[in-house]
């Protein structure tokens, strides 16, 4: 595939646009000075469409989009219960967590667990999260993004790490969370145009021009296996997908984790102007991942029709994408650019947050004023995309799934995050000592379930070593002598009443989501 004279023209003309407007959203009024609260939290004054468009842009990346087309070729619809069974967590967060979130006024979860617990949690979450960002997610998304230009343009991959960096770099560090929050709008519209596009194509070829949905009904008719939602044991694929595991098991820790208590997703909602505006941008946000699906699983059961000969079910993407006309290719790459720097800027800004909100003001430099720590935020962001992009071929260059590579490393830690967070929310007896516990047990017990169980399904280890981790917890408080912590959450203070607007919105979801389910189970 190559990129004709005025498709480069309309890619090029997207970078500089996003750039320029990310600088243009960034500007400060005459006579005032970015301070930590405008840097990290965009002034706390995103309206929902912000929240929920930047959500989705920080979400969906390389990973998604090649990953998941590939596992929709591989398996099928079954991967979509990634995407709608989020949209149903997304709910839950916006009802049980964000109140207790915003009602504390936090800028990080490091924060959170230190008025939780005590500052050993804090500081050893940060550690934590910081090395989790820095060499997993910034560097799987960097390289998977460099993959994914290079199968599409065959630019050279140390090329692509580069251009991503700088380009992510160019339009996020100097505005901060406001600067990549507002152009992840522009984003996430690109990102739907374009993933669109493709489905719509692929369709519509194998249909042989007779539109979408001929195209729809006859990958039903003659891949029936491809729609199922809950796979049976036989499948080869249930190790991926364990069944029922998917609706009542680990995919809800996972979720959870990754929707409720990770720093470069919870931010867009910390920066809310109020509650309510906050649970209007997580509606919003849960129906645009009803909708991912379309773009970027269809895709992939399309290429097992079109293609079924791929040597890599992660070409299914790139193969569909040839499918689309030049002058509306150009503006259909840019579409899996704005996926991936969307994500690596909202990682760079969650690294230099914690790090400078958690470490250096907490431990470092107490006295540090606000325009060192915005200046240093920008200093770390920088750093961090630098030290991912010369590590990221010799970490996950020989690594055969660097999708795997993501989820085997963070699902170590998730079931313990969760563990932590849960009982730190809903049980005034947890002690900082048992989430310590919590958090150590969790890799110990994952790694070793890796290590002597290989073959037990991912999905159903991290709901085990969930549910381990609590008992832990539970055991350890209890020993203690169970008593109520003098930092525990006053629930009794805190309004978790939700407006009219909002449960209808849940409903909807609601609704939708078991209507897919009984439609493919």
């Amino acid at each position: 595939m190559s990129l004709s004279a005025i498709d480069i023209t309309a890619f090029v003309l997207y970078c500089i646009a996003l750039v320029g407007i990310a600088w243009w959203v960034s500007r400060e009024k005459a006579g005032h000075k970015k301070n930590t609260e405008d840097y990290f939290l965009a002034g706390k004054s995103l309206p929902w469409w912000a929240i929920g468009a930047s959500l989705i842009a920080a979400n969906i990346s390389a990973e998604q989009i090649i990953g998941m087309s590939g596992s929709g070729f591989a398996i099928g619809l079954g991967i979509a219960s990634y995407e709608w069974m989020a949209a149903i967590t997304l709910l839950i967060i916006g009802k049980y967590f964000l109140p207790i979130f915003l009602k504390k006024g936090i800028y990080t979860m490091p924060q959170f667990l230190e008025e939780r617990y005590d500052h050993r949690v804090r500081i050893i979450m940060a550690i934590f999260w910081l090395a989790l960002y820095v060499l997993v997610n910034l560097t799987s998304v960097l390289w998977l993004g460099a993959l994914a230009i290079n199968a599409i343009t065959g630019l050279d991959l140390v090329y692509g790490l580069i251009f991503l960096a700088a380009f992510s770099v160019g339009y996020s560090v100097y505005g901060g969370l406001k600067a990549v929050a507002l152009t992840d709008i522009i984003q996430v519209v690109l990102l739907i145009f374009g993933g669109l596009l493709v489905s719509y194509l692929a369709l519509d070829k194998i249909a042989e021009g007779e539109g979408a949905w001929a195209g729809f009904s006859i990958m039903l008719a003659d891949m029936p296996e491809k729609f199922d939602m809950i796979l049976d044991p036989s499948n080869e694929h249930y190790v991926s997908l364990p069944g029922i595991s998917v609706l009542v098991g680990g995919l809800w820790i996972m979720n959870l984790s990754y929707w409720g208590f990770n720093q470069y997703i919870t931010q867009r909602t910390l920066a809310a102007k109020s509650l309510a505006e906050a649970q209007k941008g997580i509606a919003f946000a849960a129906y645009l991942k009803l909708l991912m699906p379309v773009i970027v699983v269809l895709p992939g059961i399309a290429a097992a029709m079109l293609t079924p000969d791929l040597a890599k079910p992660d070409q299914a993407y790139p193969e569909m994408m040839k499918l689309v006309p030049q002058g509306l290719l150009g503006i259909t790459f840019a579409a899996l650019v704005a996926a991936i720097a969307s994500s690596l800027g909202s990682m760079v800004n969650s690294i230099s947050t914690i790090f400078t909100v958690d470490l250096y003001k907490r431990v470092i430099n107490p006295e540090a004023s606000e325009h060192q720590m915005v200046w240093l935020g920008r200093i770390v962001a920088v750093l961090a995309m630098v030290i991912a992009v010369i590590i990221a071929r010799p970490l996950l260059g020989n690594f055969p799934q660097a999708f795997q590579f993501i989820q085997e490393f963070t699902g170590f830690f998730t079931p313990g995050i969760v563990s932590i967070f849960l009982l730190g929310f809903f049980w005034k007896k947890a002690t900082a000592l048992s989430a310590l516990a919590s958090a150590f047990a969790s890799v110990i017990l994952s790694a070793l379930f890796w290590k002597f169980l290989p073959a037990f399904p991912f999905m159903d280890r991290v709901g085990v070593v969930f549910l381990l981790c609590v008992a832990i917890s539970v055991v350890l408080t209890l020993l203690a002598g169970g008593r109520d912590q003098p930092k525990a959450i006053a629930l009794g203070d805190i309004d978790f009443a939700t407006a009219g607007s909002f449960k209808l919105l849940s409903l909807g979801v609601l609704v939708i989501v078991a209507a897919l389910y009984i439609t493919w189970w």
